[in-house]
Parts: structure tokens; sequence; C-alpha cells
């Protein structure tokens, strides 16, 4: 069965430099995994936080389930992220460090059925970083218009 649920948050790499990347679980209900596998989900405004040692994603947007009763999940609660000790505490003291966050980048259904999510360890852009990643954009385009 090849499952090809992959969703991105397109706005990180404009927005953001993208340090350091890594995968981690996710802790769901089951209709929040039912509602992810039809593809029902939004990555735009969520952002990683540390509540009490712990990794949660927030304003991760997943559709209420269609064929959900009253057990129904909540469309942006919090989520526990899956990671091991030693990953929180490095992640959680370079966050500490000044204009560091954690931005969840891909959201995607591994081989085993389990969803998981990429999340990134990513310093903001200026406006005028923003700027330069537009005209790279731009020219790569022409570059490979020019090419065919």
């Amino acid at each position: 069965m090849a499952n090809q649920i992959k969703i991105k948050n397109k706005r990180v790499s404009f927005e953001y430099f993208l340090i350091e990347k890594l995968v981690a679980g996710i802790q769901l209900s089951g209709t929040e995994i039912k509602s992810i596998r039809t593809g029902k989900v939004s990555l735009a405004d969520a952002y990683c936080l540390f509540v009490e040692g712990e990794l949660f994603v927030k304003e991760m947007h997943i559709a209420e389930y269609a064929m959900g009763t009253h057990y129904n999940h909540e469309p942006k609660r919090d989520r526990k992220l899956l990671l091991t000790k030693r990953e929180l505490k490095k992640l959680e003291n370079k966050t500490k460090e000044k204009g560091l966050t954690i931005i969840p980048t891909l959201l995607f259904i591994n081989e085993r059925g389990l969803a998981k999510l990429e999340i990134a360890l990513a310093r903001g852009k200026h406006f005028y970083d923003k700027r330069d990643s537009l005209k790279k954009k731009d020219i790569q385009r022409e570059i490979d218009r020019d090419s065919k």
C-alpha cells in the first residue's frame, strides 16, 4: 500500500532560514489520523512550543472527520510530539538562543502507516532576505524556462 500523504508548509522556506531538520511522531486520536489520511490538514500557522519539558505543536489545523460522531476531535488542539529525551533537551537548549524557533515543515504518513511530522529549527528572515529569496526563485524559473 503506497500512501502518498505529504502535507507541506510552503511558507516556511520563505519566512525562515532552516537550520536543522528532525522527524517526530505525533500523539493523535482516532478521528485525527483518519482526517489526516484524507489530507484535511493545514500547517500554515503551526509552530512548536515547549511546555514543562515536552514539545507540543500548536495551531495545526486538522479538520473534523466527516464520519466522526460526538467523539470527534477539536480541530486546533495542541498535539504532543514524540521525541527522545536527548532530542528534546538539545532542541530546548537551542531554542533558548536568540531568534531560534521550531516550525513544522512536513506532515506525512510513513511506510508503517504512522503519522510523522518533520520539524525544523529555524531563524526568522528579515524583509531584505525575503526579497533575495524571491529574486533567486525568479532567476531559477527563468533558467528552467530557457533550458526547455
